[in-house]
């Protein structure tokens, strides 16, 4: 049986703003494929280019100062140089997004029934009362008690769990193919976060939808991500299945992020383990390897060449950029503790609902 046609092709993606401090690439030739029903969670710091990359798919990052390269396909569409009426088109009802400020993001004078009913009519023809209908049915799925009552709410009568469950509502209101999702767990706590993200891997997997989920938090992608993708300083320094990431690591910085993660193996007065440093300015990143500031494992080839994208001997779509060798890497994860992977699937259980990065 033939391989699924990706439904979402991006191609060596360069996003560039002119600044006072002069250009700034925050996405540096960043490459993937969505599958149908696939969900791909694309995680790093904060500033690493994630959600710039995320916002170009759907032309919200283009403005006077910017500057793109490469392409991005959704079926035959290509995404960078489609026009603004044909972005309109797509947004929402083929492509939606889900933004991690609801706070923000929804409008705090316009009660949130109309907010979303709006998005539907916007791409359906159907009655407000029709509409009202959907939206109630809507606010339900997504988990909001008293929905009928509800959906004449403003968004500042909503706790910050309530108003992201609005956004998930308003992200499905078409029915969207594809689905991305921008930290929509940020700045709830944790009991909220596995609720929400408890009835988002519902909905998904009721949809059938393709997501991008964009986030710090390896802890959070344990039971969604089908693929992973980790992003530093604009590029994507490895790609791989879930296991590949979680049980098989073979980047440094994918290191630091798992070690990150807090799990109740570890003994209590034990502290987490830390990436030193912070990330670079994306206006002045070192020559070489980006990562090499931060890295105890860097040698003279780190200084002198950025490393390329590399496939893992033995895996089919498992890449990553560092210039160890295999065997150097499978050497410092058995003699190093800072240098993890999980080994067993109960490890992977006890990272849900942690923090990354």
């Amino acid at each position: 049986m033939s391989a699924p046609e990706p439904i979402l092709r991006v191609s060596d993606l360069e996003v560039s703003f002119a600044t006072d401090e002069g250009l700034v690439r925050a996405v540096d030739g960043v490459s993937f494929e969505l599958l149908p029903g696939e969900v791909l969670a694309v995680v790093g710091e904060s500033g690493c280019g994630k959600s710039v990359t995320a916002m170009t798919l759907l032309g919200l990052t283009r403005s006077a100062n910017a500057r793109f390269a490469g392409a991005a396909y959704y079926g035959d569409t290509e995404l960078l140089g489609a026009s603004e009426a044909e972005l309109q088109q797509i947004r929402g009802a083929e492509i939606a997004m889900i933004f991690q400020d609801s706070a923000s993001s929804l409008n705090p004078v316009q009660r949130i029934g109309k907010q979303v009913a709006e998005q539907i009519q916007a791409h359906e023809k159907v009655s407000d009362a029709q509409a009202r209908e959907r939206t109630i049915e809507l606010l339900e799925r997504v988990g909001i008690p008293n929905a009928r009552r509800r959906v004449d709410a403003y968004p500042f009568e909503l706790s910050g769990g309530m108003r992201q469950r609005v956004m998930i509502a308003l992200a499905l209101s078409c029915d969207p193919k594809v689905l991305i999702a921008d930290e929509p767990t940020t700045a709830l706590d944790v009991t909220i976060q596995a609720q929400i993200l408890e009835r988002f891997r519902e909905l998904v997997r009721q949809l059938g939808a393709s997501v991008i989920l964009v986030t710090h938090d390896l802890g959070v992608v344990t039971d969604i991500a089908d693929r992973i993708a980790v992003m530093y300083a604009g590029r994507i320094v490895e790609r791989g299945s879930l296991d590949e990431i979680f049980y098989d690591p073979q980047h440094p910085y994918t290191w630091g992020l798992l070690g990150s993660i807090p799990r109740l193996d570890r003994p209590r007065p034990q502290r987490l383990p830390t990436i030193p440093g912070l990330p670079p300015s994306l206006a002045q990143r070192p020559d070489g390897c980006h990562l090499r500031p931060r890295c105890p494992h860097e040698f003279d080839r780190c200084v002198k060449t950025p490393p390329l994208q590399s496939r893992v001997p033995g895996a089919a779509e498992h890449l990553d950029r560092c210039w160890l060798s295999c065997e150097q890497k499978r050497e410092l994860r058995e003699i190093e503790p800072g240098v993890i992977g999980l080994r067993h699937k109960h490890e992977v259980e006890l990272t849900k609902g942690g923090a990354g990065g």
